[in-house]
């Protein structure tokens, strides 16, 4: 005879709750891992229902950098010493792709997740207009993908991004011909 349990949800820390995850794949940085759905055993029972699933702090922290990359305006993520270091790990030969997880933290709790952003904006764009974008794709692309109940997107624009900024005009150049 199998007993049919209700479905729980538990988190597994195995550091603080709240933690900056958007550390490079290499490292040993803990990580947390929420329990979504309790699962039943036995080969009675549908086979949906068959075990349990867990999402780790890290696919938050990607799936909110990812939508929050997606929206006009947005130039970079992150604070002026993590952009740096990406800067300079782009650059070495073999450096590894990309970290979508820059400027992201999160705090996953059993069925809820709260998100602070800190992004760098393009000059000219409505500060505004940008954050209220960015949060609402965070929101919908996380509840979407994780099942998670997004209680909030705290958005921080640390920087502007000045189209000069790029190297076009080097302080080499003549103003003159």
């Amino acid at each position: 005879m199998t007993t049919q349990t209700e479905p729980t949800t538990q988190t597994v820390p195995t550091a603080s709750t709240a933690k900056d995850v958007s550390v490079p794949q290499g490292s040993k940085a803990a990580q947390t891992t929420t329990a979504l759905s309790g699962g039943v055993t036995g080969a009675d029972q549908p086979a949906a229902d068959r075990g349990r699933t867990s999402i780790a702090d890290v696919v938050v922290v990607k799936v909110a950098g990812i939508a929050a990359r997606e929206i006009p305006g947005v130039y970079d993520m992150g604070g002026g010493l993590s952009r740096t270091i990406g800067a300079v790990r782009d650059r070495v030969p073999g450096g590894g792709r990309p970290n979508v997880g820059r400027g992201v933290k999160v705090e996953v709790g059993e069925r809820q997740t709260a998100i602070d952003l800190d992004l760098v904006v393009e000059y000219g764009v409505p500060i505004t207009d940008v954050a209220r974008d960015v949060r609402e794709n965070v929101i919908s692309a996380v509840e979407r993908v994780t099942g998670l109940d997004v209680v909030e997107v705290n958005v921080t624009v640390n920087d502007v991004h000045l189209p000069e900024e790029d190297g076009e005009a080097s302080a080499t150049d003549s103003r003159v011909e």
